[in-house]
């Protein structure tokens, strides 16, 4: 089933929308959530969440990519249900690449254009920062676990990280953002 036909059933609410979107779609944002929380009680509950969000954003939205729309509510999710259950002994890495991020981007944004800002900018670097962004900040992968899986020492990755981070803030500040 296509993209368009499951968001056609949404729009019909018609239930047949969560079937088809668990089919296609529940095992990529159960590994978000996974990634995560670390626990696959938790990480089911926030895949349900997911997908009773979707159904009260669909309508009236209309996601253009139905994978990103999911996995980025599973993972606003998952972020919001570790917080609240680490609340007295948080995971300081995860911890450390949310406040990493934090510093470059703004807090809150009023419309689509920063996500498409940073999508612009992540698509001009080179593929390895690419990587390693994505995996830091959208995946919360440990700098130990990406140094090993590319051939680099922590202190490479973290070096990389830094500037992709400088290099963002700079590109948002010239766009009008600013943290």
């Amino acid at each position: 089933m296509t993209d368009q036909e499951i968001i056609d059933l949404f729009f019909a609410r018609d239930e047949q929308a969560i079937v088809a979107t668990d089919r296609q779609y529940g095992q990529s944002c159960m590994r978000t959530a996974m990634r995560i929380l670390d626990s696959r009680p938790d990480a089911e509950e926030c895949v349900n969440d997911t997908y009773l969000k979707a159904w009260n954003s669909i309508p009236p939205e209309r996601p253009n990519v139905l994978a990103t729309f999911l996995c980025r509510i599973t993972r606003n999710l998952a972020i919001t249900r570790y917080r609240t259950l680490h609340r007295h002994k948080r995971n300081k890495d995860l911890e450390l690449s949310l406040t990493e991020l934090s510093e470059c981007i703004p807090a809150k944004e009023e419309d689509g254009t920063l996500r498409y800002l940073i999508d612009s900018f992540l698509r001009s670097a080179d593929e390895l920062d690419r990587r390693l962004f994505v995996g830091r900040y959208f995946h919360n992968y440990t700098v130990r676990r990406m140094a090993r899986a590319y051939g680099l020492t922590e202190n490479a990755v973290s070096l990389r990280l830094f500037k992709m981070r400088e290099k963002l803030r700079a590109y948002l500040e010239k766009e009008g953002y600013s943290v």
